[in-house]
């Protein structure tokens, strides 16, 4: 066992540096200052600081296992320590674990305005159930070291009132000397930083089993970087480690330390249960579930001629798949960047950022891509606030965006007008290019045909008297359609009209004819299909049917690179098809919009549904009876209607749009549905931040080809979300599709 930040002190290791002077001069030379000194001596009072401490405790650790000469059945190690176990277990190299610990101490040592607090001679149920309130929200569990030692993390201020009101209670509570609220959802940003740092190591098989802080349980040797960046934001499940091992029959636990482990592990024989796991049954994998996607062969396989080549030509990727916007950049840009450099499209999704953090997603995405690298950019329809579309799009040609995914359009913008037109070039053969694409996402007949037809001229004249445009890019837009690439969006995740692929895709597909007749395009405009594609036989459905291209959403969230929540991935990673259910759309909810939502294991939908059931009884929050207004306010928004109101209006306030306050205030109806629109917004930060006190009220956008999706690759590798990464999903997809086209079609030949 290998202890982690918290076991050092002056003069550790003393005995040791002389004896082991090449890796004592390596590790000097690495970090850039004398280690020996810093851990026997500590002249400028360092040790303390994380990005120094974490350096030494590791190579100290090193030298004190060397000493030992022996090799144990298993390895742990507690937060830092986990390197210790990992190099012991042959993971990786002496000098390679030193620079990723090296680094992660700064990561750590950058992050700041937070602080922990061990809370002892409690029990974890306990205590969960007196922090389950709104005024400890924002605080998470980042150790749970023993049954009644468990250390706590999150804001300073956070921190300072839990220990004033513990201790009240004659809690015993002791504040932690650290500098930012280490293994909470404050580190996450450090966590995705770290991941990018550690694409640049290579990982060894493990020589003996290693037990994650993250999961508890043995690392498999593709979860080694997965984990070690996951750690940083995770909590230190301590306590269930023991009893994993316990479950496994360990006797004899061997510190490598001062005994600050060995203390836990001996609290944790005493009170608790050993976890015994029953073997996995064995289960036949079929040759389609591949252990390793990585070698797949994807120039000379099946999958790549799926679809329209054109499509693949135009944005320069191998497969006609897309991996569509999600919602609050849930298509992040690390999703993004991995799906680009793979050669596979994708989109950011952009609904509910603001500018500031569209254009800080750009930059990073730019600042990792090359220009050949092709990704683009959401554009979701706004109905409260038209002027953001504008704005929006103006980023995006200031930016150099060449690519956009529309969304929830209803009828063609001067947004979107703007975009495609700004992009027409004539060239010197009189052809007309277009430089900025358009992917229209639609489930209705008189949507598609907006985009399939060329710009009305009254958007065109607006453009031009604006100067926007020039006068041969207006007169060249009338002879082409808004968009050549129109996706065909059947019953999906998020906002749904419940269209039936087999139904809308072919007449979408016939109205595309008639308009291609019509205005003699030149360029053939194609059709795509998205919602429900989840495997292989619903992806071979669609190009079955002549789709030209298929674009996935949902399975698409439950993947490392999805800035979802990872408890709200733990949720996503073990639902079927029929955990879904549809609940009114926060943004759209006057109108009775529908989104779809996972309804597994939360209270949302039921509430949601709930609350806009009032909003059509009832004409104020006045009429709504009294027992009613006190559920809401207890169990939906957790304080009473007039904060919510107070919050509700510095929304707005902070957005300029004073306006819509006063309206408010002057319609009794339109107050209600603003309140009641605060649940919607709640709901959905609960689910980003992933705070599980919150997990009843989780708003989680998905749809039943996740739950297709998870039974198709059950029993493979791609079982756990923590294995999924969402290039490898696309081709596999594909490539599985490819196999099952081509088997199907030859036994439908036999028949013949």
């Amino acid at each position: 066992m290998f202890p982690g930040q918290g076991s050092q002190y002056k003069g550790m290791g003393k005995a040791l540096f002389s004896k082991y002077k090449a890796e004592t001069q390596l590790a000097s030379d690495i970090l850039q200052y004398d280690l020996e000194e810093l851990c026997v001596q500590d002249p400028n009072r360092e040790l303390v600081k994380t990005q120094f401490t974490q350096p030494a405790l590791y190579v100290v650790n090193y030298f004190r296992y060397k000493e030992l000469n022996a090799t144990p059945d298993y390895a742990v190690g507690h937060s830092l320590g986990e390197y210790n176990a990992l190099l012991a277990a042959g993971g990786f190299s002496f000098e390679a674990g030193l620079k990723m610990v090296q680094k992660r101490g700064q990561l750590m040592a950058a992050a700041s305005g937070g602080s922990m607090a061990a809370v002892l001679g409690i029990d974890i149920e306990a205590l969960k159930e007196k922090m389950n309130t709104p005024e400890y929200a924002d605080l998470d569990i980042a150790n749970y070291n023993t049954p009644t030692q468990t250390v706590i993390s999150g804001p300073g201020e956070s921190i300072k009132n839990i220990v004033k009101n513990f201790s009240a209670q004659k809690i015993r509570i002791i504040p932690l000397q650290v500098s930012a609220p280490f293994h909470s959802r404050y580190m996450e940003p450090a966590a995705k930083e770290f991941s990018e740092f550690l694409k640049g190591f290579h990982f060894e098989t493990l020589k003996i089993p290693v037990i994650s802080n993250v999961t508890a349980r043995p690392y498999k040797d593709s979860e080694i970087s997965e984990l070690l960046s996951q750690q940083i934001s995770g909590s230190v499940k301590w306590c269930e480690t023991i009893q994993y091992l316990m479950g496994k029959n360990v006797e004899e636990y061997q510190e490598n330390g001062r005994g600050v482990l060995t203390k836990m592990v001996t609290e944790i024989r005493e009170t608790c249960k050993p976890i015994i796991e029953e073997a996995p049954k064995q289960k036949e994998i079929t040759p389609v579930a591949i252990e390793n996607i990585a070698t797949i062969n994807k120039g000379n396989n099946l999958g790549a001629k799926l679809g329209s080549s054109d499509f693949r030509k135009d944005y320069n990727i191998d497969y006609s798949y897309v991996a569509g916007s999600m919602y609050r950049g849930t298509a992040s840009q690390e999703l993004v960047t991995r799906m680009a450099k793979a050669k596979l499209l994708s989109f950011i999704g952009t609904g509910g950022l603001t500018l500031n953090q569209i254009s800080d997603e750009i930059d990073t995405i730019q600042s990792k891509l090359s220009a050949d690298e092709t990704y683009g950019m959401n554009l979701l329809h706004n109905l409260n606030d038209p002027n953001f579309e504008n704005q929006t799009v103006a980023l995006y040609l200031n930016k150099g965006i060449k690519n956009i995914e529309a969304s929830a359009f209803m009828q063609i913008t001067e947004a979107l007008a703007h975009f495609h037109i700004s992009g027409l070039e004539q060239k010197a053969d009189g052809s007309i290019i277009n430089n900025h694409k358009i992917l229209a996402k639609i489930s209705r007949p008189e949507v598609a045909e907006a985009f399939m037809k060329p710009v009305p001229e009254k958007l065109v004249y607006k453009l031009l008297e604006k100067g926007k445009i020039t006068k041969a890019q207006a007169n060249m837009s009338q002879g082409l359609p808004v968009s050549h690439d129109i996706c065909v969006e059947a019953d999906s995740g998020g906002h749904t009209d419940g269209g039936v692929a087999t139904v809308l895709l072919p007449s979408i597909q016939r109205l595309r004819e008639e308009i291609q007749k019509k205005y003699n395009y030149q360029k053939q405009i194609r059709i795509g299909l998205a919602g429900g594609i989840g495997t292989p036989e619903s992806a071979a459905s669609a190009f079955v049917m002549g789709a030209d291209f298929v674009l996935t959403g949902s399975i698409n969230q439950c993947t490392v690179e999805a800035k979802t929540s990872n408890a709200v991935k733990d949720l996503l990673e073990v639902i079927n098809v029929q955990d879904t259910g549809y609940a009114p759309s926060g943004d759209m909810f006057e109108i009775g919009s529908k989104v779809q939502v996972l309804k597994k294991g939360v209270l949302f939908p039921a509430r949601a549904n709930k609350l806009y059931a009032l909003y059509n009884q009832y004409n104020a929050l006045e009429d709504i009876p009294e027992k009613t207004i006190l559920q809401l306010e207890k169990n939906y928004f957790k304080k009473p209607i007039s904060e919510v109101w107070e919050d509700t209006k510095k929304h707005f306030q902070s957005k300029n749009r004073q306006d819509e306050i006063i309206k408010a205030e002057q319609r009794p109806r339109q107050k209600m549905s603003l309140i009641f629109r605060w649940y919607f917004g709640y709901s959905s930060r609960a689910a980003f931040t992933g705070n599980l006190d919150e997990k009843v009220d989780f708003q989680i956008h998905t749809g039943p080809a996740l739950g297709a999706f998870n039974q198709w690759v059950k029993g493979s590798r791609l079982e756990k979300w923590r294995n999924r990464h969402v290039d490898e999903i696309g081709v596999k997809l594909m490539e599985e599709t490819g196999e099952l086209l081509h088997n199907r079609l030859a036994e439908i030949n036999n028949h013949l």
